[in-house]
């Protein structure tokens, strides 16, 4: 992990792509940010907790662990730091989770530098965002229901599968798809 000792606002990257990382790491420094990245939760918690960061990146799915748990571990050591999620599995449950934990955005892989920027700047909702005039597929619908229940469950997939009456295997095969866009 690099750091730069400055007045530039502090910006911790997670996520277990180094090669993502370090593209992003380059871009957000190129925009003022002294940059660390980190590829674990225990890495992350390790660099937060002797400098807590002004503003964090984190990616949901970090190997097997949840960035969830990290965004609310984040916010306990500073509730001032600005958190923007990352996912390549984006859904409702999730976003709402992030949001309800202390993330200040949540934003869908791919994204460019510029979109986390705006992202770190917003600070209220928008009340005249469009509503979409198309209801999710059934497909979507599914996977949104799956989301819902498996976060309930703390990410436990035996647990999820047995409430969703499956086989653990097929609801395995299921979330390593990525949802359906709509």
């Amino acid at each position: 992990m690099d750091s730069c000792e400055n007045e530039n606002p502090s910006l911790l990257i997670v996520d277990d792509d180094p090669v993502f990382c370090n593209v992003l790491a380059k871009a957000m420094t190129k925009r003022g940010f002294a940059v660390v990245c980190a590829h674990t939760i225990e890495d992350a918690l390790n660099q937060a907790e002797n400098t807590p960061p002004e503003y964090a990146i984190v990616d949901l799915k970090l190997a097997s662990e949840s960035g969830l748990v990290l965004v609310e571990k984040l916010k306990a050591l500073d509730f001032g730091t600005r958190i923007v999620m990352l996912t390549g599995y984006a859904s409702i449950a999730t976003a709402v989770e992030a949001i309800k934990l202390g993330a200040t955005h949540y934003l869908a892989k791919p994204v460019d530098a510029d979109e986390i920027m705006a992202a770190f700047e917003r600070t209220v909702g928008e009340s005249d965002i469009p509503i979409s005039a198309n209801p999710l597929s059934v497909g979507r619908l599914e996977w949104e229901y799956i989301q819902r229940i498996l976060t309930e469950n703390d990410n436990n997939i035996s647990v999820t599968a047995r409430i969703l009456n499956m086989h653990r295997r097929t609801l395995q095969r299921k979330l390593a798809k990525r949802p359906l866009r709509e």
